[in-house]
């Protein structure tokens, strides 16, 4: 029996040496491998509030709501709950921009409570100039008029969303009466731009 115990002191011996074969985590940082998937970050001027991140996340850890606001004012606001986010990189791959959330390198993450582990990114809405329904976010109508270009004429709500943005094109009051032709030119939401538009081609429906 002694000399497997000679054994244990030569290797115990043998590592107050050379020191220990682990890593010293905490005391020094992990070398990472250059593609790994760390915690995703949100960048608000690449962002533009589409939610496509949290249609294609699987541990639904992003949380899209609208809310409305005083003066009639709506935003949207995405949140990132790092508690169950599993990091698989789907929100990150499928960023219509590629740059409104990335994955770094942080992975080490730590906090006293639920409420700590969130990311929040809010985005102002643009309204239907009729019911008043969110549509999109201004953002978003924005990046599209500024891919379509000379194409985004071809959808009104687009078009007048980027002039407007330009300072082109003012808000014309509306009084509470029935819509009529003059509506088209005005941003509205799918349901109410195909009212709209039966009217002007077939009249009143009776």
């Amino acid at each position: 029996m002694k000399w497997p115990k000679l054994r244990e002191l030569r290797e115990a011996a043998t590592s107050v040496v050379r020191g220990p074969y682990t890593a010293s985590f905490p005391a020094e940082p992990t070398p990472l491998p250059q593609q790994i998937r760390g915690r995703p970050t949100y960048h608000a001027e690449g962002c533009i509030g589409c939610g496509a991140c949290a249609e294609v996340c699987p541990a639904g850890a992003i949380e899209v709501r609208d809310e409305r606001g005083g003066e009639g004012r709506l935003t949207r606001r995405l949140t990132l709950h790092y508690d169950v986010c599993v990091f698989c990189g789907e929100c990150a791959r499928s960023c219509a921009t590629q740059s409104g959330v990335t994955l770094s390198n942080e992975y080490e993450l730590s906090g006293f409570s639920r409420a700590e582990m969130v990311e929040t990114v809010e985005k102002e809405l643009v309204a239907c100039e009729l019911c008043g329904e969110p549509i999109a976010t201004l953002d978003h109508l924005l990046w599209i008029y500024r891919r379509l270009g000379a194409l985004a004429y071809a959808n009104v709500t687009v078009y007048l969303a980027g002039q407007q943005a330009l300072g082109l094109r003012a808000t014309v009051p509306r009084d509470e009466r029935k819509i009529d032709r003059t509506d088209l030119q005005r941003i509205l939401c799918p349901a109410c731009r195909r009212s709209v538009t039966l009217l002007d081609q077939w009249g009143p429906l009776a």
